[in-house]
């Protein structure tokens, strides 16, 4: 007997505290390349609109005698979010799902099954620096996604998430089916009525209808129903071309495996007629599970809280049902696809609360950082003995400076005697122009940061060679300085924001080698848990990281780029020190605060 097709897709199994199997179908490398398109076709219609509203705002802001540079604060701005935040905040927020992902149909959920979290898309996403943007751009990623049994790239074994399809809503097959299925167990089943050909042919449809449009399933359908005109005898006279072409196909294949398959055929118009019975049930409660998907739990009245969970495990044990009577797929998937939606209501991840941000921005992410102390003096230390050889050999070698040193650097210390015979400082922008330079610093530390992160996912050796390069360039640009004898001009500059700017870039490289570790040292833990345990603490350390970074840039930006004295310089200094012990000091209170629930 010709065989159905083989199936080739990819398929994660979860299985639910009411142990009922959802079964997930991972989205393929076409669908997300697809979704990459759309997103970045919305994203650069999105930057060339707001680019022109933002030039005419300007504009009007000029002729009224405004400052034109909030304008170029808020390009900075969006820039930053296009490039980083784009995805993360989407999917964290909007059930895994990027607006192109909505109009593909895949979204991202957690090896777990239940919704990506705000922490697991950032880790995703952030990682996305090294699938898509090392060279050739995208092919690390793309090779990933085609060789892991999981579909997934590096930012997915980061966060232990996984893309799968999002079935819809829809059933394939007409609930007329189900007199259908019911010819196939009534009376004696005779020989095979169809020819060879033609049963391959009536297969293959019925393998591929599920995953077809509705548009075009049904014209196929009516092209094929046509053909088998013949056998559509009374049973099938109230049922659809899609309907009659499964009812055919389950008698013939009935007929040509015998006893067996006319049982099998029986438990199917069980199946049937279990969907016939439940779907009114089943239309209320997608009706209530889309509410909850798209506003939470809240959106249910109080009455409707008990009755949503018990509607949900009714369904579940539904769907067991129907895998008993090995209903027709459609139904199976349509009914799954709901399963899952109750699921992830009822067991979904954290709410994005103000008081739950407010947490975790002060004290989840200093903790990381405490609890990754000694990751963060190697960081230290990755980053200073580089700094340190860097200084020696130029103080050793002057004219290395011309092959070790950027033009940009090597032109400032030539000017630097004649700006400091004029009394001016090494950087010095106009008050209007400052919310541009702290926004430009801000966002281009940050950007050091989570690639610092991202390297990490290269076994450590990516943020290694961050912070080497840092450090060495650091280094080696002082000892020029100090050889024009302008480390002073040099230093006093950097006074400001240098000590926090630099913690925070020790403790993103800090986060690169936990996942480093992760790898290379998982101890007990498989490398894929170790990775997935370890990012959840190193996205965390970004987040600090990234508070740490938005403070440095706004010294830097409005009063190391000012022409303030040595004593501003020097008390911003220590307002950062302040400012960085009192927000560890939170981080330690809630470290010790959990060790001690845990204790208890």
């Amino acid at each position: 007997m010709p065989s159905a097709m083989p199936d080739y897709r990819q398929h994660l199994r979860v299985e639910t505290p009411e142990h009922v199997v959802l079964d997930y179908e991972i989205a393929g490398l076409g669908s997300r390349t697809l979704a990459a398109v759309l997103d970045a076709l919305i994203l650069g219609g999105s930057a060339l609109a707001a680019a022109v509203a933002v030039a005419l705002l300007s504009a009007l802001g000029l002729r009224l005698g405004l400052s034109g540079s909030w304008a170029a604060v808020l390009l900075i701005g969006l820039g930053f979010f296009a490039a980083w935040g784009y995805y993360a905040l989407f999917e964290g927020l909007r059930e895994g799902q990027t607006p192109g992902k909505r109009m593909i149909g895949i979204r991202v959920v957690r090896d777990t099954g239940h919704p990506v979290t705000l922490g697991a898309a950032a880790a995703r996403n952030l990682v996305r620096a090294v699938d898509a943007f090392l060279i050739p751009p995208y092919f690390l990623g793309a090779v990933l996604v085609a060789l892991h049994p999981r579909g997934k790239r590096l930012g997915d074994m980061v966060a232990g998430t996984v893309v799968v399809r999002d079935r819809p809503a829809e059933r394939a097959v007409p609930p007329s089916a189900a007199a259908a299925v019911d010819a196939a167990s009534a009376g004696t089943l005779a020989a095979p009525e169809l020819e060879d050909e033609e049963y391959r042919v009536l297969d293959r449809f019925v393998a591929r209808a599920g995953a077809l449009s509705p548009q075009v399933r049904d014209r196929l359908a009516a092209g094929l129903a046509a053909r088998f005109a013949e056998q559509r005898h009374a049973a099938f006279a109230a049922a659809g071309d899609a309907a009659f072409l499964a009812g055919l196909h389950a008698i013939e294949t009935a007929r040509r495996q015998g006893g067996l398959a006319a049982r099998g055929a029986a438990r199917g118009g069980l199946g049937a007629r279990l969907a016939a019975r439940k779907r009114a049930r089943w239309d209320e409660f997608a009706a209530l599970a889309g509410r909850a998907a798209r506003s939470g739990l809240d959106a249910l009245e109080a009455a409707e809280l008990p009755d949503f969970a018990a509607r949900y495990r009714e369904l579940a044990a539904d769907l067991a049902r129907l895998r008993t009577y090995r209903a027709d797929a459609a139904t199976i998937a349509h009914v799954e696809r709901l399963v899952a939606a109750g699921h992830n209501a009822l067991y979904r991840g954290e709410r994005h609360t103000w008081r739950g941000i407010r947490r975790a921005v002060t004290r989840d992410w200093p903790a990381a950082v405490i609890g990754a102390r000694a990751y963060v003096l190697l960081g230290f230390l990755a980053f200073s003995v580089p700094a340190a050889v860097g200084y020696r050999v130029m103080r050793e070698q002057p004219a290395l400076a011309e092959e070790l040193l950027p033009e940009a650097m090597l032109q400032r210390a030539a000017e630097g005697a004649e700006r400091v015979a004029a009394g001016r400082k090494y950087v010095e922008v106009r008050a209007d122009d400052r919310p541009i330079a702290a926004s430009g610093i801000i966002a281009n530390n940050v950007r050091v940061a989570f690639l610092c992160f991202a390297g990490g996912a290269l076994a450590g050796v990516g943020a290694l060679f961050l912070l080497a390069f840092n450090g060495l360039q650091i280094g080696a640009s002082a000892g020029h300085f100090a050889n024009a004898g302008l480390l002073g001009y040099l230093l006093e500059f950097i006074l400001g924001h240098g000590a926090l700017e630099l913690f925070a870039i020790w403790v993103a490289g800090a986060a690169g080698f936990l996942l480093g570790r992760s790898i290379l040292a998982p101890g007990e833990l498989t490398r894929g848990d170790a990775l997935v345990l370890n990012g959840r603490r190193a996205v965390r350390m970004v987040g600090a990281a990234s508070v740490c970074l938005l403070v440095a840039g706004l010294i830097e930006g409005f009063v190391s780029t000012s022409g303030g004295g040595l004593a501003a310089r020097w008390a911003a200094s220590a307002g950062s020190l302040v400012f960085l012990g009192v927000y560890l000091a939170g981080g330690r209170a809630a470290a010790a605060g959990d060790a001690g629930v845990r204790r208890a």
